[in-house]
């Protein structure tokens, strides 16, 4: 039978067919969790319905202050309850969010607000400064100001009295607002900067449809049955918080608000508030392992902990979840609204011995249940590599779940995705399994004499030194063989050692052409997301030359 008498006698209506959007979790978070809690924080105690009320009234007041469709607003602050209902209320606007990176400086804060247009900026009370500046920068520039609306939460700071205060704006609100759904699930739901690993961070965008999707797959890769408690060390600027605000709403979870990330804090929240899931970078698992005793606590039971970033060496691992965390990594970017892949663990590993069970974990794994496809390519032929574990390609994902294009940046978008696909920029390899495995980033192997050096393989056996604390490896220019490992090295606390002897520690455990020839101890430039940043490495590796 046709195509086209299967189709006779279906329509499509409102009866059959809404576009996606994260905005039904929360209404319908409002009527089955609705007495339970949607947001801790402090003192602060919040219900579902409580913050479904709070979002539509914030709604209609970005309504009443000319807030149109498609128009962006900025959020810029920590994880605090209001930018948890922001991701929310913007859309319920039909307004797009831009939410910003808290590290990045005036100038830089300036630029993003000049490329967005902005209508509106939330921004916390620490960081007015920060904003004020941006905006100075802008004074000559931009034909209409846009509209501050300052977050009261945090050090006290001077405030200017012509700029709203959240609260007031969102009391003068109204619950009888019509909330703005999305015309069509691919229009724009926010909008995300990459985290500044490369000196040129872009705009990518996200559609409804994207978000939607992303944040069901979310519950899933984290295992989350209703009701989680989730404790926010990832933050909600990066990627919208990996899509997890609307994840959590979904599943009708509470979210702990954290607005400094320490050791300290992480622990007393989680026995506090009985957390069965947080997630973060490996800098957070660093921070957990090297704690002072005096600062951990007892988990009242296992945490899930989603890993992004590099892998975290397998000892960092063994380390983390032998206090009771149970570790899963997950591979992605921005352009991925987060993570793109998982590394399923599969039952018959937990016969593995413990070591061998934490490198299991190091591998990048699968595509999520939301990605069409994730492939090991040659970037040339766009050929898909062998699974052997040991050729080398480029890392190409496609799928409903990667960004809608860079912001303004046709250019930049048709670079991305040539050839109908993703191209990540990461390099790795494909395990007969099918499990993929991350080597590096194409920007950062070292070539040296002819030879490729993985910056992180080398950068994980850095790691197993017992003196050190963080560890990153760059190429340094070389007249002889083009590029030397060059490696930077942070010691723990109470700890001395020379610079030959951790050359000599990778000699004895690597091949001797990708040890690194030079050492540098000194604390390592990160984004707020914990990434290091290597093109900042490669400067000094260069001046040291």
């Amino acid at each position: 039978m046709s195509t086209k008498r299967l189709m006779e006698g279906m329509i499509r209506c409102s009866a059959n067919y809404a576009p996606l959007t994260p905005i039904s979790f929360l209404e319908r978070a409002a009527v089955v969790y609705g007495d339970r809690p949607s947001i801790v924080y402090g003192d602060v105690r919040y219900t579902w319905q409580e913050t479904f009320r709070r979002c539509i009234k914030l709604a209609s007041a970005l309504d009443g202050v000319g807030v149109s469709r498609g128009d962006v607003v900025v959020a810029f602050g920590p994880n605090v309850p209001a930018m948890y209902e922001l991701h929310f209320a913007v859309p319920m606007a039909g307004a797009v969010l831009c939410t910003i990176n808290t590290h990045f400086d005036a100038e830089t804060v300036s630029g993003f607000l000049q490329k967005s247009e902005a209508k509106v900026i939330f921004v916390d009370r620490g960081l007015l400064h920060v904003m004020l500046g941006a905006l100075d920068i802008l004074s000559g520039s931009m034909i209409e100001q846009p509209r501050l609306i300052i977050i009261q939460d945090g050090p006290e700071t001077s405030s200017d009295p012509q700029h709203l205060e959240y609260e007031h704006l969102l009391a003068s609100g109204n619950l009888d607002f019509q909330v703005r759904r999305p015309e069509d699930e691919w229009d724009p739901i926010s909008l995300s900067f990459t985290s500044g690993t490369t000196a040129n961070p872009k705009g990518t965008v996200y559609s409804y449809r994207g978000a939607y999707l992303n944040s069901l797959v979310e519950a899933l890769l984290n295992e989350m049955k209703s009701m989680p408690v989730y404790l926010w060390s990832v933050p909600m600027f990066h990627c919208n918080g990996w899509c997890l605000p609307w994840a959590i709403a979904a599943q009708g979870g509470t979210n702990v608000c954290l607005r400094d990330v320490t050791a300290k804090s992480i622990f007393e929240n989680i026995a506090q508030h009985n957390v069965t899931h947080m997630g973060g970078a490996p800098a957070i698992l660093n921070m957990i392992i090297n704690a002072p005793a005096s600062d951990q606590k007892p988990l009242p039971g296992k945490v899930r902990f989603m890993i992004g970033g590099a892998a975290p060496p397998p000892e960092v691992i063994l380390r983390v979840e032998a206090l009771g965390f149970w570790v899963t990594h997950c591979y992605g970017s921005t352009e991925a609204y987060g993570p793109a892949t998982i590394c399923t663990w599969k039952p018959e590993w937990d016969s593995l011995p413990p070591e061998e069970r934490a490198r299991m974990k190091t591998r990048q794994g699968v595509r999520h249940i939301g990605l069409e496809e994730v492939d090991i390519k040659d970037p040339v032929t766009m050929e898909s590599v062998p699974s052997d574990g040991t050729t080398w390609g480029e890392i190409m994902l496609r799928g409903n779940t990667v960004m809608s294009g860079y912001f303004k940046n046709t250019k930049a978008t048709e670079a991305a995705f040539e050839g109908g696909w993703f191209r990540t920029g990461d390099v790795g390899v494909k395990h007969p399994d099918g499990y993929i495995e991350v080597k590096d980033r194409a920007k950062d192997i070292i070539i040296s004499g002819g030879e490729n050096v993985s910056s992180i393989q080398v950068e994980s056996m850095l790691f197993g030194h017992p003196a050190v604390f963080e560890a990153a490896v760059v190429g340094r220019p070389d007249d002889r063989l083009g590029e030397i490992p060059c490696a930077f090295v942070k010691l723990k606390d109470g700890f001395s050692v020379a610079e030959e002897e951790i050359i000599k520690y990778c000699r004895d455990n690597l091949p001797s052409f990708t040890a690194p020839m030079a050492v540098a101890f000194s604390d390592l430039p990160k984004t707020a997301t914990g990434k290091t940043q290597k093109y900042v490495l490669r400067e000094k590796a260069k001046a040291m030359g």
